[in-house]
C-alpha cells in the first residue's frame, strides 16, 4: 500500500469494495491502521461508515476483528487487574431478565475478580442491564470508584463510555446506520482490563469461531464463546451447549450437556433478580440458567476440569451464597 495520509480511509474502502474477483478483505496490519485513523478523530464520517458496512457486507474475519481491537486497547487507560472479563454488548429485544448478573455475582463468591463492561441498545425494560445491576447486587462503577468497587465486592460494572467514549461513538453509528457493525464484535474481544480469562456470549452461531479466533490472535489465555439469550454470555439449561473454548491460547471445543430445570417462570420486573438471590422466589429454570452460566465461566477460569465438576462448584456456591443484597 502507498504511504498514507493520517487522515485517509479511501484505500481501505477500496480494498474492501473493488468489485468482484478484485476486493478482499483487510489484513490485520490494514485494520489496525484503519481504526487508528478513526481514532485520530480526523476521518470523515462518509469514510467511517462506507468502511463499516464494506466490512459488515463482506462478513468480518478475525483478522479485522483482531486489528480493529488493537487500536482500540492502544488508546485505553489503565485498569485495575481483574480475573474475568465478562462484555455484555447484546441488542434487540428476544431476551429477557438478564439472569447471568446473578451468575457474575456467583463468580465473584470464589475470590476472582469479576469485571462486566458494555452498553446495550434496543433493549425492553425487563431485559436493561443498566436498570437491572441494583437488583442483581452489582454495582455501577467509573474510571474513579471501579478499584474500590472490586475491592470491595469482587465485581463491577464499567459502562463502555466511562472507558471509551470513542467506541461508544462508533457503537452508536447504528442509529445512522440502520445495521450493527463490527464493533459489536470488536468490544466483546476488547478485554479492556486484560483479564486472562474472558466469557463471551453472541447471538449468532458463526461469530462464536470469528470470536475465538481473534481472541486467539490478540493473545487471550483462557476463554470460553456461547451462543447465549439474546447474544449474552448466558447458557440455556434446556439444551446442550457448544462451547467455542481457549485454553493456553489454543483453541478448543467441548459440549455442556442439559441441565434439568423445569418450565420457565413468569417474572418479568428484575425484582425478581433479587428475590432469587434471597430465596423468596423459587424458579427452578431461572437458578438453573444461573448457576449453569457460572458452571461455564468457573469453568474458563480454570476453577473446574469440566463441565460436571464446574456445575457441581456452582450449585454449591449458590447453596451456599450469602443471602443479604450486596451492593
Amino acid at each position: 500500500m502507498n504511504a498514507l495520509s493520517p487522515t485517509d480511509l479511501a484505500p481501505f474502502v477500496r480494498i474492501l469494495g473493488r468489485g468482484p474477483g478484485r476486493s478482499r478483505n483487510l489484513t490485520r496490519e490494514e485494520a489496525t491502521a484503519a481504526m487508528q485513523i478513526i481514532l485520530s478523530g480526523q476521518a470523515s464520517p462518509e469514510a467511517i461508515g462506507a468502511l463499516l458496512m464494506l466490512m459488515r457486507y463482506r462478513g468480518e474475519v478475525p483478522e479485522e476483528v483482531a486489528g480493529f481491537a488493537t487500536a482500540l486497547r492502544a488508546t485505553l487507560s489503565p485498569l485495575p487487574a481483574v480475573d474475568l472479563d465478562w462484555p455484555s454488548y447484546a441488542a434487540g429485544r428476544s431476551r429477557g431478565l438478564p439472569w447471568f448478573l446473578l451468575s457474575a455475582r456467583l463468580v465473584a463468591l470464589v475470590g476472582a475478580r469479576v469485571l462486566l463492561h458494555g452498553w446495550n441498545s434496543h433493549q425492553s425494560d425487563g431485559a436493561d442491564i443498566r436498570a437491572a445491576l441494583p437488583f442483581a447486587g452489582i454495582a455501577q462503577a467509573d474510571g474513579s470508584t471501579l478499584a474500590a468497587l472490586l475491592d470491595r465486592d469482587g465485581i463491577a460494572y464499567l459502562p463502555l463510555e466511562a472507558f471509551s467514549p470513542e467506541a461508544m461513538h462508533l457503537l452508536r453509528l447504528r442509529d445512522v446506520l440502520g445495521l450493527r457493525s463490527c464493533i459489536n464484535t470488536v468490544l466483546r474481544v476488547l478485554n479492556p482490563a486484560l483479564a486472562p480469562a474472558a466469557v463471551q456470549g453472541v447471538f449468532h452461531p458463526p461469530y462464536r469461531q470469528l470470536q475465538q479466533a481473534a481472541s486467539a490472535l490478540m493473545g487471550q489465555p483462557r476463554a470460553c464463546i456461547i451462543k447465549g439469550g439474546g447474544g449474552e454470555f448466558e447458557r440455556n439449561p434446556a439444551k446442550d451447549t457448544l462451547l467455542f473454548q481457549l485454553s493456553g491460547g489454543h483453541p478448543e471445543e467441548t459440549t455442556a450437556p442439559a441441565i434439568p430445570g423445569g418450565l420457565p417462570g413468569t417474572a418479568t420486573h428484575p425484582e425478581a433478580l433479587t428475590a432469587l438471590w434471597a430465596g423468596s422466589l423459587t424458579d427452578p429454570l431461572a437458578t438453573a440458567t444461573v448457576t449453569g452460566t457460572a458452571a461455564l465461566a468457573l469453568m474458563t477460569l480454570g476453577r473446574a476440569e469440566d463441565p460436571d465438576d464446574a456445575r457441581a462448584l456452582a450449585q454449591s456456591l449458590w447453596a451456599n451464597r450469602p443471602l443479604r443484597h450486596a451492593a
